[in-house]
């Protein structure tokens, strides 16, 4: 028995139905692999700082958009099938409520709940047309009726965070040096920042998060540095 005066104990969960997590960490990591590689390569293949800056933005200001413009598609397409998928269910609902009542107590059988707790529960939610909805589609869709995530966030999200990670490795070329290695390095560095921040959401430890995003990033800037040097070898 837990006595009174000992304080609950409580917990809070992190919000993860809201639609700008993934993106915003999607974007930023995109936003620094493909820039990064892509000053690799142009680097790599003999341009001048001048044209790796232009290059570099280029790349952000395309690469923004079409982040921006896919999150927003992905979401919103997603959204509607839901849609579409509870009409369905709230048809069904209504043209056979016994049945789905019968579907629903079958399902908790299964999860180890007595027959007739989970018939009992099933036929109370028959009273409540609303609540209904809510628990069948959760238990067929796996998706929360009142928490869809909205695809203007996840755009915005994917936009400004693809941009702010892009423009790191053009910081350098920005202040007035022309060091490719430079750029390279504070690029990497912004890698490992943000893959330890990540950390943070998902309870993993910060510089196993941020040598992984390091190391994924290293192996595309590598690969496109040396692109760059062969196709810049063979034209000259």
């Amino acid at each position: 028995m837990t006595d009174a005066s000992t304080p609950v104990s409580e917990h809070h969960h992190a919000d993860v139905s809201g639609g700008w997590l993934r993106p915003a960490v999607f974007g930023a990591m995109d936003g620094l692999v493909t820039n990064i590689a892509l000053i690799a390569g142009v680097g790599g293949g003999g341009a001048e700082p001048r044209n790796i800056v232009l290059t570099g933005f280029a790349g952000l200001v395309a690469g923004a958009i079409s982040m921006g413009l896919g999150e927003y598609t992905s979401v919103q397409s997603q959204n509607e099938q839901v849609a579409a998928e509870v009409a369905k269910e709230r048809r069904e609902l209504e043209r056979n409520p016994a049945g789905e009542a019968r579907e629903l107590a079958d399902a908790w059988v299964e999860r180890g709940l007595p027959r007739d707790l989970a018939e009992q529960v099933a036929d109370a939610l028959r009273g409540n047309p609303k609540e209904a909805l809510r628990v069948h589609v959760q238990e067929e869709l796996g998706v929360d009726v009142n928490e869809r995530p909205s695809p203007w966030t996840a755009a915005f999200s994917s936009f400004l965070c693809f941009s702010a990670g892009a423009l790191v490795p053009l910081v350098t070329y920005l202040l007035g040096f022309s060091s490719l290695w430079l750029a390279l390095a504070v690029g990497g560095l912004g890698l490992f920042v943000a893959g330890a921040l990540v950390a943070r959401f998902t309870n993993r430890k910060w510089w196993v998060s941020g040598g992984r995003q390091l190391l994924l990033g290293a192996a595309a800037t590598a690969a496109t540095y040396l692109v760059g040097r062969l196709i810049g070898v063979g034209v000259s």
